[in-house]
């Protein structure tokens, strides 16, 4: 016989930013807060505990198991090194999201200093910083990118 405990974090998001969260399994909690969030009469019980920069950075980084933080998104980069590395990652048919630094000073700077990384792209791959444009583009070239992108 074996036990396991899993313990769960949510994160609940509002216009992209990180508006609560709830440590454990709380099953109150978690109907609270999204009852809260929804508008409902609840709100009042829901106790909000603000994310510091680096939870939401960590969370906004896991958000998808690849997740490109640059100029725009994928569908309107702003930037030529955004626009390159988004014709990359379609061509390497993955799913893939992208969050727009643009949109969120905070982020954008912070993200610089969590990751130690002072340019954008970013590519994140299981929340850990592969690079930026010319590392996407020298893993393409050796091969070494799908091996990447599949872990």
């Amino acid at each position: 016989m074996s036990c396991h405990h899993v313990f769960f974090k949510v994160i609940c998001f509002q216009n992209q930013k990180a508006v609560h969260r709830i440590d454990g399994v709380n099953i109150a909690d978690l109907t609270n807060a999204v009852k809260a969030l929804a508008g409902s009469p609840a709100a009042a019980s829901v106790e909000s505990k603000p994310l510091s920069l680096e939870e939401r950075l960590k969370a906004l980084i896991n958000k998808s198991k690849i997740m490109v933080f640059m100029k725009g998104d994928r569908n309107a980069p702003r930037c030529g090194f955004s626009k390159q590395l988004v014709q990359i990652m379609n061509e390497a048919t993955v799913p893939y999201e992208t969050f727009d630094i643009l949109s969120d000073e905070e982020v954008r700077q912070g993200l610089k200093t969590f990751s130690d990384w002072p340019t954008y792209p970013q590519v994140y791959v299981n929340g850990e910083l592969q690079g930026g444009l010319d590392i996407i583009k020298e893993m393409k070239t050796s091969g070494e990118l799908m091996n990447v992108f599949n872990a």
